[in-house]
Order: structure tokens, then C-alpha cells, then sequence
């Protein structure tokens, strides 16, 4: 079918913007346009896969010594390396790195892990070595450096601590860690447990150093700059592991997503179907630790050949003078990063701009269109999929609310299926014959855990997250893993942890219904310490709910809906309430006066 569409498609192609002139005022106008924005995508999409074939194809044909037949990523970026050496890779803290530079460097840092065979390290092909690093240049040249050597990368959120540290390490096998230095004072405490599991420890810079851990940089900056062989860093199947990537799964800690070469090859197509080219300049500021930044922000990058201005933080109040200094042409998004932006008082900055695109992922209709009305005109192209996922979608036509299109055209070329869902069961509904409807028998399926609606118009739209898990800040968080934490307290007995609507907030917010233990009282600083302590920012409970019992279904599973729904309102619930003050690092009484300054954005949470 995908021979046969191609050629469809391009026949097709120039009679597309005739439509207009020729059924301006039929119903079935908006239709026919949609049918174009299909027919185009679709065009994209078949040239870009036939792109990505080529460079697989040529990569396995090429010389085993050179480092044109490694792995997609040390393929490509050695490419780029030939083909545009003086072109802008990388804008960081006021640094500039062409892709001539990125090779070097990460050359030196394949050689410095290379290195190491025959050190304390010992690292061995297909070893893992995890990155604890925030987002800058030297997390992109280890990355690379560890690809180019035939080592996996496993890419570590840099706020876990403790448990949830030692767990991510033990479970994708790490063998080694490098961290930044303004992470050791938090990780004090971690640094024996992290030398009891045998893992060479590296950091990335010069600064004091506790005993048996190098600078690693120092290292890599004393080896040569040629590149690697590139047999080193072939997989011997598309399908092997190239890196780890934490996700917050759908419950307790965090889980381990496998990428396989193929992903990351696959996500070198990203910006091209999007519609970016390698003119372009995309402002990334997401986590490098994301999918959303590292496979589809830096890879999409080096699928084009692009230039990236790389954040560490976002800053709302910079960021339309960021786009203005820079020249940027696109912008990477999650949703809550649009809402800080329309939310900011205007500036002369956020005028003249020359952002044309905006790709992401979470941007709620509301904020959409405010976002556009203001800053516009530009291009909105909301995407939906998963870390660890088998689909993906891309609202290509820019429909305000949708994610993507449900068109017989775009599942011939990535072919899905929803299922009927039923919230009430949190179970997929089946028929008679104990399938899922929609599906064939012998089907399978995976669950993606999250609800996606189609309307009648054929466009996708997110709804929410299904069972023990909700999204906040960009995150999913597992309620297990939040009460887990919770009920090691002595002083409560049950702890129910669910997600509420906040108005004007993206996602829901967590919240956590507690039951005392007698004849305990509730001791407000200990718990936040203990959230503060063993919990991410972001799952730390915005509000706390004291009662007497916990609310359970007939099967006596705790009723997490209806608590939802009930909400937070002092003014609605008999029972106390409390909310979580960040500048004062504690929870307070969620009085009537701090509910209207929460609703109002007077009070953050």
C-alpha cells in the first residue's frame, strides 16, 4: 500500500489548492480541507521514512572502520560534521558550538569511556552508564560520546534522591554514574549506598571531589578528537537497546523505557514531519531527561540539521527576548510552558518575533487560542505519544483542542486503533465474545494509559489519564508511589492519593485524603519534610484532606473518583483542608481567604 500511495499522493497534490476556488461555499468545504492537510501530511510522511530507510541503508553498507557505519545517532551527527561543519548545533549560556565541534567533542568523550575498559570502571560493550545532569552542552557530548562507543546512556530525572534514585540504577543495570557537581550536597547521603552498588562514580567538572570520584571532562578533554570506529557503536539488530528513559510510569516508582536503535532513528524524523527545516532555530527548554527533549528535541534536531538554543531553565520572563537575541523559528513546548507565557504582563519583546512554529505536547484549548491571539500569527502543532509507546499522532491542520487525526489517510501511514474505554470500571469495554470492540480477534494492543476521545470530525483529543495516575507540571504521577510514601508516617493509618482540576492549571494537582492513626495528631512540618525528602517537586500533594474514614467502593478498593470530583473547596467540605505553601515549606489551613487567592493566582502551588 505504501508503494502505491506515494505516487497517488503526488498526482493528487496540485490540484489541492484549486479546491478552494472551485467549492468555496459547500458544506463540505471544511472537509475537503481537511483532506488536504491530510494528503500533504501523508506526502511528508512517506518522504520522510524513505529519507531514514537511506540513511539506515547506508549506514550498514558503509566502511566498518569509519565512522560513517555506526549507530544512527554517531552516524548522522558525523554527517552533519562533513556536510555543514561551521552551521550552528548548539546556542548555550551565550556559546556557540557547530556541529564540527559537537563531533570533536563527543569523539573525545567516546575515547575517554573507551578508555576505561582496562580501568577501575571496566566498562564492557553495551554496559550502561547513567547521566545525572541538567540540561547544557556536557550532558549532549557524554550522551553522544557514550553512543559512539557502544555504550547505553540512562537518562536519570535530576530530583530523585534516595529510594527512587538507587531503584532506577538497579533496574536498567547501570555500571556507572556521572553527575554534576551542584548535585553532590543533596546526594551526601545517597554517595554510600551509590558505592556499596559498585558503580564508578564520575562527575563533571573540577570542584572538591569526595574520594575514588573523577572529573570525567578532564578526562575526556585529554584524548584525541579523531572519530571512533564506527563498528563500535553498530547494533547488531534495530531493535537493541540504544538508551534507557525514565517515565513515571503508571504506577509506583519510576520505569525503565527501553529505545531501541530504531526509535531514535525514527525520531530523527520528528522536525521534518512537523514541517521545520535545517534554516530553522528551535528554542528547546524541556528536561534532556524527556523524550520530548532528548529524542525529539536534540535527535529531531540532527534530523534536519537545525539549530538548537538550548535552556536549562525555562524562564517565561526571558523567553521572547531569548527568541528576539536568537532569531528563533520554532518553539518546543508542554503545555504549562504556554501558560506561563500568557500569563506574563506584555513587553515589546513578544512583538516582531520570528517564531513560526509552536510543537508540543498538553497545550489545553483555552491556553491555545490566548496563546495565539497574542503572539501569533503562528503555527500550533499539538502531537501526542509515549516514551516507550507504538504510536504517535500530529494535529497537522491546527485544529484548536486536538492532538492528531483519526483520517483513513494518516493510518495508512501510521497505522492505530482506539478501543472503547470505560471510565466508570477503568476497564476496556468488550462484547459478547469477550473482545475489545473495534479490534479483531487476535489483536494486541498497547495501553498507553490515557483516554483519547474522537469526535465526529475525525480529530483526536486528549481527555486524561486512566487509573492510578495523573499529570502535573509535565509529569505523570503514580498515586501509588505517593502513598507509599505517605504511610510510612507513624501517625497516619490510611492515605488515598488522587488528582483535582486546579483552574488555570494544567493537569490535576495531587491531593491526599489522610486518616490519623490514634491517638496520633497530624504534625503538618514532619509530613512536609518527609514529602520534601522522598519525593520529585512534582508529586509532592498540593492539598491535604483530613477525615475520619476513607471512602471505598463495594469491592473495597478506595474510591478515588468521587473524592476527585468533590474537589478542595473549604466552602463545600465539612472536613479539614490544607494546602501547600512553597515559600513557607509547609502545608497551611486551606481557609476560604487562601482558596480565593489560590483561584485567583495569588497563591502558587
Amino acid at each position: 500500500m505504501g508503494a502505491l500511495l506515494l505516487p497517488l499522493l503526488l498526482l493528487l497534490l496540485p490540484l489541492l489548492p484549486l479546491l478552494p476556488l472551485l467549492l468555496p461555499r459547500l458544506p463540505l468545504w471544511p472537509r475537503l480541507r481537511w483532506l488536504t492537510a491530510d494528503l500533504a501530511f501523508a506526502v511528508r510522511a512517506q518522504r520522510c521514512k524513505r529519507a531514514l530507510r537511506a540513511r539506515a541503508l547506508a549506514a550498514a553498507a558503509a566502511d566498518p572502520q569509519g565512522p560513517e557505519s555506526g549507530c544512527s545517532l554517531a552516524w548522522r551527527l558525523a554527517q552533519l560534521a562533513r556536510q555543514r561543519p561551521a552551521h550552528a548545533f548548539l546556542l548555550h549560556a551565550g556559546r556557540r558550538f557547530s556541529y564540527a565541534e559537537a563531533e570533536r567533542r563527543s569523539n573525545r568523550a567516546a575515547r575517554a569511556f573507551l578508555r576505561t575498559r582496562n580501568g577501575p570502571a571496566g566498562l564492557a560493550p553495551g554496559d550502561t552508564v547513567a547521566l545525572l545532569l541538567p540540561a547544557g552542552p556536557d550532558f549532549l557530548w557524554l550522551w553522544f560520546g557514550l553512543a559512539k562507543a557502544g555504550l547505553r546512556a540512562a537518562f536519570v530525572p535530576t530530583a530523585l534522591r534516595r529510594a527512587p534514585l538507587l531503584h532506577c540504577l538497579r533496574c536498567c543495570g547501570a555500571r556507572a554514574l556521572v553527575l554534576a557537581p551542584e548535585f553532590l550536597p543533596s546526594l551526601e547521603a545517597d554517595l554510600p549506598a551509590l558505592q556499596a552498588m559498585g558503580l564508578h562514580l564520575w562527575a563533571t567538572g573540577p570542584e572538591a571531589l569526595p574520594a575514588l570520584m573523577c572529573d570525567l571532562l578532564a578526562e575526556a578533554e585529554a584524548e584525541a578528537d579523531e572519530p571512533v570506529p564506527g563498528y563500535l557503536s553498530a547494533p547488531q539488530d534495530m531493535t537493541d537497546t540504544s538508551l534507557y528513559i525514565f517515565t513515571s510510569g503508571t504506577t509506583g516508582l519510576p520505569k525503565a523505557a527501553r529505545i531501541s536503535h530504531l526509535k531514535v532513528l525514527q525520531c530523527q524524523g520528528f522536525y521534518q514531519l512537523c514541517g521545520a527545516h535545517q534554516d530553522d532555530i528551535i528554542y528547546l527548554a524541556l528536561p534532556l531527561y524527556h523524550m520530548s527533549g532528548s529524542l525529539l528535541g536534540i535527535v529531531g534536531c540532527l534530523g534536519i540539521g537545525a539549530t538548537v538554543v538550548l535552556k536549562t531553565k525555562f524562564s517565561a520572563g526571558q523567553f521572547w527576548e531569548d527568541c528576539q537575541q536568537h532569531g528563533v523559528t520554532v518553539f518546543q513546548y508542554i503545555g504549562e510552558l504556554c501558560r506561563y507565557l500568557v500569563n506574563q504582563p506584555p513587553t515589546k519583546a513578544e512583538r516582531g518575533h520570528k517564531v513560526r512554529l509552536a510543537v508540543g505536547s498538553g497545550l489545553r484549548p483555552d491556553t491555545w487560542e490566548r496563546f495565539v491571539r497574542r503572539f501569533g500569527p503562528l503555527q500550533v502543532l499539538e502531537t501526542y505519544g509515549l516514551t516507550e509507546g507504538n504510536v504517535a499522532t500530529f494535529n497537522y491542520t491546527g485544529q484548536p483542542g486536538a492532538v492528531g487525526r483519526a483520517s483513513w489517510l494518516y493510518k495508512q501511514v501510521f497505522p492505530f486503533s482506539l478501543i472503547r474505554y470505560d471510565v466508570a470500571t477503568g476497564e476496556p469495554v468488550r462484547n459478547s465474545w469477550g473482545h475489545c470492540i473495534t479490534t479483531t480477534p487476535g489483536d494486541i494492543f498497547f495501553n498507553t494509559g490515557d483516554l483519547l476521545v474522537c469526535d465526529h470530525q475525525g480529530f483526536l483529543h486528549f481527555h486524561d489519564r486512566t487509573g492510578d495516575t495523573f499529570r502535573w507540571k509535565g509529569e505523570n504521577v503514580a498515586t501509588t508511589e505517593v502513598a507509599q510514601v505517605l504511610e510510612t508516617l507513624d501517625f497516619l493509618q490510611d492515605v488515598n492519593v488522587y488528582g483535582v482540576t486546579v483552574p488555570g492549571h494544567e493537569g490535576r494537582a495531587g491531593m491526599a485524603a489522610l486518616v490519623l492513626r490514634p491517638p496520633h495528631k497530624l504534625d503538618l512540618e514532619q509530613l512536609y519534610a518527609h514529602v520534601a525528602e522522598n519525593l520529585p517537586p512534582y508529586a509532592r500533594p498540593r492539598f491535604l484532606r483530613l477525615q475520619n474514614s476513607l471512602a471505598t467502593t463495594e469491592t473495597f478498593k478506595q474510591q478515588k473518583v468521587r473524592v476527585a470530583m468533590e474537589g478542595f473547596d473549604p466552602r463545600a467540605l465539612s472536613d479539614p483542608l490544607y494546602v501547600l505553601d512553597q515559600a513557607e515549606a509547609t502545608y497551611l489551613p486551606l481557609t476560604p481567604a487562601r482558596y480565593t487567592d489560590l483561584l485567583s493566582g495569588h497563591l502558587r502551588i
